[in-house]
């Protein structure tokens, strides 16, 4: 079974929304993802998530290279 490419030509437009307020202290917001599936990226609205102790949440960023887009998905440092 191939693997489809994980590029664009084109960034896709930011997406806004209001994220609400945090349901306690112990919550980070946990910005949104673009998923990739069907030869095309889609948007995964953003979530309140708790705190991992000891952790830093790196948001997902689009990355330009030859060969077009491609996005690095946020995670736990």
């Amino acid at each position: 079974m191939g693997c489809e490419a994980e590029y664009v030509s084109e960034q896709p437009a930011d997406v806004t929304y209001e994220q609400g307020t945090a349901p306690g202290p112990d919550y980070v917001w946990i910005d949104g993802e673009w998923t990739w599936g069907g030869g095309r990226y889609s948007y995964q609205k953003g979530h309140w998530d708790h705190r991992r102790e000891g952790h830093n949440w790196t948001r997902g960023s689009w990355q330009h290279t030859s060969r077009g887009y491609h996005w690095n998905r946020g995670h736990w440092d």
